[in-house]
């Protein structure tokens, strides 16, 4: 299978600051399923940042779909939700025009939407179960809901890479087993490659086809099943 994300002995650290990445190998085949886990400060949301090319890494290389990450082309192809992405969800949008601006990416800002480009909206809201709340605010949604619609906007341009930073921090156990049976649909039915950084793995543990755990470096890359019983908590990594 072609390979979506590699990064071949990547190192990186931030100005003036310690390494938080070193000799990271990691490879993406196309519709895999791949969660990161790992403590905090361990370097789960560098290490994506780096894959996506919106970090350069000191050492080593990051390809995305074959090409050097922070130059890929055809970045239409990643629907991306990223960490605390609800610090703008006061704004007055509705979840239909949250979800349209998916699609500036693929077709610019200044573009008027196509009937193809209304229909995908359409198609991203109803996959999320949000079409009775299309028109409604996205401030007066609960948290769970919030977060759907968010990976709505992220799916509106029918990506082949979704990438969800931390989508499951804030809400409760209920939402999260419901974007976890969500993704899971995302995986089996359009075989969208999905990478997904999160504290809490434990909803989509049966539905991932790797678990890495990152603490500097990558401490374990396999089966969730294979994980050593003292690791099981990936929160709590020891090494």
């Amino acid at each position: 299978m072609p390979l979506v994300v590699q990064l071949r002995g990547v190192a990186y650290a931030y100005p003036g600051g310690p390494p938080v990445l070193r000799d990271v190998d990691l490879a993406v085949e196309a519709g895999e399923f791949v969660a990161i886990a790992g403590p905090n400060g361990g370097g789960k949301t560098t290490l994506l940042r780096v894959a996506l090319g919106l970090e350069r890494p000191t050492h080593g290389a990051a390809l995305l779909f074959g090409e050097p990450a922070q130059h890929a082309t055809r970045r239409s192809r990643i629907g991306y939700l990223a960490q605390r992405a609800r610090l703008g969800v006061e704004a007055p949008v509705t979840v239909r025009e949250l979800v349209s601006a998916g699609l500036v990416a693929r077709r610019g800002v200044l573009a008027r939407p196509t009937a193809e480009d209304r229909a995908r909206v359409e198609d991203a809201i109803a996959r999320v179960d949000l079409t009775a709340q299309a028109s409604r605010m996205v401030s007066r949604l609960s948290g769970g809901q919030q977060q759907r619609a968010f990976v709505a906007k992220a799916l509106a341009a029918r990506p082949e890479l979704l990438v969800l930073d931390e989508p499951t921090a804030g809400v409760d156990v209920d939402a999260q087993e419901s974007l976890a049976r969500l993704l899971g649909e995302l995986h089996r039915d359009l075989g969208v490659t999905i990478l997904l950084v999160s504290h809490e793995f434990g909803a989509v543990e049966s539905l991932v086809d790797r678990l890495v755990l990152v603490r500097g470096s990558i401490v374990f890359d396999g089966s969730p099943g294979a994980l050593p019983p003292t690791w099981h908590d990936p929160s709590h990594v020891h090494v």
